[in-house]
């Protein structure tokens, strides 16, 4: 008898949980494996036939066994964990239970997944994520060097200005003692060997960067450049896996993840279920909209006179990503009209 079969996977950094169950939720495999897809392989082969679907547990790790199990022709998906959630007067939970809760939902055909990003895309996407860590490290020592001049003298002095001066000023601005000078000597150069090493980053991602119809529209996006350009489209992928648009806004994290009854606020939900790297992209395209665009920059004025900073720049960026997926969606360039009324 060919009884369909279910399997779940709770991947770890080193080792996983396979837990293999028939239509009757009885398990008819479980056991930890280490992260060898030959390994994996070897033990999935008796039951290959009958798999209906291998579910993957979405961590940070599944490149190589969904990219493995897939060259081999078995049916993957991602499980979303941020969407599954046990019942909480469970006993005991362990690496098993969670295995076989996978499982469990993938038989019942509600298991919450995610997208699995295309592989041949993957490269340059990564690529850019490194340089926006690069990139963040730079804005960390630029805010760090400033921070000591305003600690050492009460004044605020930019990056560059303390770059071009000489030793004598350094000293003179920063104290006697040669240790600040000395600090601010190695991390302006720090700073500049990043601005460097970020700028081969850009050449290697327009190198490898297979340029979409999409990206074209979103360069007319208002705050919108290259990079920002590239981040926005390597990020969301298909434009066409989010039903709605609100689902895209959620996606970059720009919408309140707030929990109300009865007109009382009762509690947060998860307000990092999303992309941050899209969060990101859409946030600093705002910041440079606004000092571009008069209709974004009223818009900003108005919001933040009613609340604050943080909050008036999420908003237009909840805008920049709406007008981004129509834009995506329609193949249509940035329409102000449409944004603003």
């Amino acid at each position: 008898m060919n009884e369909t079969l279910f399997c779940g996977v709770d991947l770890h950094s080193d080792n996983a949980v396979y837990v293999i169950t028939d239509e009757q939720d009885r398990q008819l495999f479980s056991k930890r494996l280490p992260n060898d897809l030959a390994v994996v392989l070897g033990a999935l082969e008796p039951y290959r036939d009958r798999l209906k679907a291998v579910a993957v547990e979405s961590t940070y790790n599944w490149y190589w066994l969904v990219d493995g199990l897939r060259d081999y022709d078995y049916p993957v998906c991602l499980a979303n964990p941020a969407k599954m959630e046990q019942y909480d007067g469970i006993k005991e939970a362990n690496d098993l239970t969670d295995a076989a809760f996978v499982t469990h939902l993938l038989r019942l055909g509600v298991l919450p997944t995610g997208y699995i990003y295309p592989r041949e895309d993957r490269p340059v996407r990564d690529l850019l994520r490194r340089r926006t860590l690069l990139v963040r490290y730079r804005t960390s020592l630029k805010q760090s060097l400033q921070n000591m001049v305003v600690r050492q003298t009460g004044r605020s002095l930019g990056w560059r200005k303390v770059r071009d001066l000489d030793n004598e000023a350094r000293a003179e601005l920063l104290g006697d003692d040669d240790c600040l000078p000395f600090v601010a000597d190695q991390q302006v150069e720090l700073i500049e060997l990043l601005d460097e090493r970020i700028k081969r980053f850009e050449q290697k991602v327009l190198e490898h960067a297979h340029l979409r119809s999409a990206y074209e529209c979103l360069l007319t996006l208002p705050g919108v450049g290259v990079i920002l350009g590239l981040t926005i489209m390597l990020e969301t992928g298909q434009i066409g896996r989010f039903k709605r648009v609100g689902d895209y806004t959620s996606y970059c994290r720009c919408v309140r993840a707030t929990r109300s009854s009865n007109g009382k606020k009762k509690g947060s939900n998860n307000s990092r279920n999303g992309n941050a790297y899209l969060s990101w992209a859409f946030v600093e395209a705002v910041h440079h909209a606004i000092r571009c665009c008069p209709a974004a920059k009223k818009f900003y004025d108005r919001k933040m006179a009613k609340r604050n900073g943080a909050l008036a720049t999420k908003a237009l960026a909840a805008k920049w990503t709406k007008a981004a997926y129509y834009m995506m969606t329609r193949q249509e360039s940035f329409d102000l009209a449409r944004v603003f009324g």
